[in-house]
């Protein structure tokens, strides 16, 4: 069974049927914008790009477009395990295999949604649009930002894949890599400016608190731009896709908590030298003079020049 037979797509006016059936009115509040255009969520399935044993977490479905292109995603990798519509059992030489090891297709997908109204609608959509893998579905009514192991049950996920709103993008994406370990990678929709603080590197403008934080876990990159005229209704704003890969972070004995003291009191106050910067968070600017030599930092540097590395050595610095 290929994926196209397995997955109805959403269009644009299956979206409005659906969302004036459920009496849905967009709000700017809870950040929805629905995807209408089909190249659109294909293109973030293709870079989520799961893999066999992976667990998608989708955090903001709404209605269910990016969910079904992550579904017939799902359905490409697993290949020859749905060839004859089976989920979960590999097929070779007429034989259906358990699956494991290389055979082992992505185990499900998480779809985590704030609106109750809309969680309550997804399993319904996903059952008549993808019938033969809508039973690798979980849908959560939640919160992201709160969301953590408990909520999401075993196995972790592995990947993310989200249209987020644009409000709540990174605290989402930051709160998901401290609460899964697990999670490696991911690709999110967000606005524009956004995406560009999060790719930002030392020294660049628009480098600041996210960007940083973001690097603590892992290596953030651009990904492609999103037309407005693909989202329902059409947002004042231009969107961006971010890539992420974990990565270790820094090694040192201060702890995540000590650093990101330490970055949101570099960039509470962004023009001024870290010596004046970190005087509060020091207790003088004496006292944040020493800590800064004796991580290696130039106290008349600003935050804005210094990597996730050059802040864990001063969290750490702070300790001795």
């Amino acid at each position: 069974m290929t994926a196209t037979a397995a997955v109805r797509l959403l269009g644009a006016g299956d979206i409005r049927d659906m969302a004036a059936r459920l009496g849905v009115r967009p709000t700017k509040k809870l950040g929805q914008n629905f995807v209408i255009e089909q190249g659109t969520v294909r293109k973030i399935a293709s870079l989520a790009a799961p893999r066999p044993g992976d667990v998608i977490l989708e955090v903001g479905p709404g209605l269910g477009s990016l969910t079904l292109a992550l579904l017939e995603a799902v359905a490409d990798a697993a290949g020859p395990a749905f060839a004859d519509g089976i989920c979960g059992t590999a097929v070779r030489d007429g034989a259906r295999l358990p699956p494991s090891g290389p055979e082992m297709i992505p185990l499900r997908l998480v779809a985590v949604e704030i609106d109750p109204v809309l969680a309550a609608q997804l399993p319904k959509t996903l059952a008549e649009r993808a019938p033969g893998l809508a039973s690798r579905a979980t849908v959560l009514a939640g919160d992201a930002l709160s969301v953590g192991e408990r909520e999401i049950g075993s196995p972790a996920p592995t990947v993310l894949a989200a249209n987020l709103p644009y409000n709540v993008a990174v605290p989402v994406v930051l709160n998901l890599l401290a609460a899964f370990p697990a999670l490696e990678r991911g690709v999110v929709m967000v606005q524009s400016e956004v995406a560009d603080r999060m790719c930002a590197g030392p020294g660049s403008r628009v480098y600041g608190v996210p960007s940083a934080k973001l690097a603590w876990y892992a290596e953030a990159r651009p990904a492609g731009t999103v037309p407005r005229s693909v989202f329902w209704p059409v947002p004042n704003v231009d969107s961006k896709l971010v890539s992420f890969t974990r990565r270790d972070h820094p090694e040192t004995s201060a702890s995540r908590e000590a650093v990101f003291a330490v970055i949101d009191a570099a960039f509470g106050q962004r023009r001024k030298t870290l010596r004046a910067a970190l005087a509060g968070w020091a207790g003088s600017p004496a006292d944040a003079e020493r800590t800064l030599r004796a991580a290696g930092i130039d106290p008349a540097a600003r935050g804005e020049t210094l990597g996730i590395t050059d802040f864990a050595r001063i969290a750490q610095a702070a300790t001795k």
